[in-house]
């Protein structure tokens, strides 16, 4: 469970969904939807960006501080366009893309062993309360740590060593709302699935650590839980079945 092998885990389910066509299909679906989601938040963001910074700081008059304003509403702009990007990955992520992931990951288990293990007494709609309910503590909380991470980056001296150890932490929880689909939808409880998570570390961090490439990122994440899925297939049963799935 090493870092080596969360990186081949995470292409290897990014190759099996390309060759899969209807994984292709959801995968590519998530895909568009992030990026729509982006381009409206942004759009809104932006259509009203001379008002929020007119109650930040209005333009002044004198000449010789007006770089200074000019300065500070790129800034401003930048931060905005950071903002829309999580708001609109949180968005997607937390009410409508575990519906894709949770399918795809559905689709590939029941094509590797013939069925998907899942509770039986439990309806779909409670199915999905609770996969949403998972998915919001998975999905916010590493969010808002590499941010506070990220902003004690810029305040402090240990803003290098602080980037490092945020942009770590976020390759290892991205990796583990894909990895952690298969033990919630069983619905083993929470503390079991970040103990889990807290034992395979590097695995996590190199499953993760391809996100961090920005543009290829998207494509990544978009069919992350096929590797994540072919992954609890092999640690429960052997390799034989998920293996074959890529030959």
């Amino acid at each position: 469970m090493g870092f080596l092998k969360g990186i081949g885990y995470n292409f290897r389910g990014f190759f099996v969904g390309l060759k899969t066509p209807r994984l292709l299909f959801w995968g590519l679906l998530r895909f568009v939807v992030v990026i729509l989601l982006a381009i409206v938040a942004a759009t809104l963001i932006f259509a009203y960006h001379q008002e929020i910074l007119d109650m930040i700081w209005q333009e002044p008059a004198s000449h010789w501080i007006l770089w200074l304003w000019y300065l500070v509403s790129w800034l401003i702009s930048l931060a905005l366009f950071g903002l829309s990007a999580i708001f609109s990955y949180l968005v997607s992520q937390i009410f409508f893309s575990v519906l894709i992931m949770d399918h795809m990951s559905r689709l590939i288990e029941r094509q590797s062993t013939g069925r998907v293990e899942e509770p039986d007494n439990i309806s779909l709609f409670s199915l999905f309360i609770y996969l949403v309910k998972q998915e919001i503590p998975r999905t916010t909380i590493p969010v808002l740590l590499a941010v506070i991470l990220l902003l004690l980056g810029w305040l402090t001296p240990l803003g290098p060593v602080i980037t490092i150890l945020s942009s770590a932490i976020a390759a290892i929880f991205l990796a583990w709302d894909n990895t952690d689909l298969v033990p919630a939808r069983r619905m083993n409880s929470f503390s079991s699935r970040f103990r889990f998570l807290l034992g395979t570390l590097p695995f996590h961090l190199g499953f993760g650590f391809p996100f961090l490439i920005p543009g290829l990122n998207l494509l990544l994440l978009s069919f992350a839980p096929v590797g994540a899925t072919l992954f609890h297939l092999d640690k429960d049963n052997g390799t034989s079945n998920s293996n074959a799935l890529t030959s």
